[in-house]
């Protein structure tokens, strides 16, 4: 579980210097057809709601990882891959929805 743990804490570091990154205003880091009909007034909100899903899947990675480090019992992987999942899937949803938001749309 140690492996595991540390695989997701070093993504979890990778996803939140992409969301500073995209948060102080690059959001040239966001795929450039996710931002066709941003208007160029939105583009530094919608940069800032974009990073904070980010956030919030990094935040996910350190939660998992560390309900990780607590034991190699199932009920503890069952744990650990629950939130992992639930919060993967919110972050997505919350995406989804800031991607309706100020783009009109997923793509």
């Amino acid at each position: 579980m140690i492996v595991y743990a540390v695989i997701l804490f070093t993504v979890a570091i990778i996803f939140h210097i992409l969301g500073v990154f995209i948060y102080r205003g690059r959001i040239n880091l966001i795929h450039d057809h996710h931002q066709t009909h941003i208007k160029a007034s939105d583009k530094k909100e919608y940069g800032r709601s974009f990073a904070k899903a980010i956030f919030c899947i990094s935040l996910t990675l350190i939660i998992s990882g560390s309900i990780a480090l607590f034991g190699k019992s199932k009920s503890i992987l069952f744990s650990s891959i629950a939130v992992l999942f639930a919060g993967l899937i919110s972050s997505f949803i919350w995406i989804v929805k800031i991607q309706k938001k100020y783009n009109g749309g997923i793509f």
